[in-house]
């Protein structure tokens, strides 16, 4: 492995290093609601594990991830269809500087990877730099 590829695994690595409590969840209940937890990541579909997994703590974690998540992205949507507008009415010749933003939202897949990457292993670990948030009190 060369030093490029063990610099940006390095990276990868640092930034996924987030706060994980997996021992602080009873195992039955992580087995129990992985279907919930992973649900949870999947939009609006994560008002069902709020509702129906209200009684489990490691539901309720991805629920409050997937939550976050989920406005997050509605956010940046908005602010994204605002700046692109805005900016492609100044000229046309700058829809270059609109792709570049645009590629933020790759963000947001990653996220949704490593959450229910995180869920189906039956881990409750933060998602990287949304995760500390709390909406939902676990």
């Amino acid at each position: 492995m060369s030093n490029q590829e063990e610099s940006f695994e390095e990276k990868i690595s640092a930034i996924n290093n987030t706060v994980d409590t997996t021992s602080e969840y009873d195992p039955q209940d992580i087995e129990k609601n992985k279907f919930m937890a992973i649900l949870a990541y999947f939009g609006i579909l994560v008002i069902i594990p709020i509702l129906a997994a209200k009684d489990s703590k490691f539901a309720r974690f991805h629920s409050n991830q997937g939550l976050i998540l989920c406005i997050t992205a509605i956010l940046y949507v908005i602010a994204y269809n605002i700046f692109s507008g805005i900016i492609l009415s100044i000229s046309l010749h700058l829809f270059w500087l609109v792709s570049i933003v645009g590629l933020l939202g790759f963000m947001f897949l990653i996220w949704f990877i490593l959450g229910i990457i995180n869920a189906a292993k039956g881990r409750a670990k933060e998602l990287p730099f949304i995760g500390h948030f709390k909406l939902l009190k676990v």
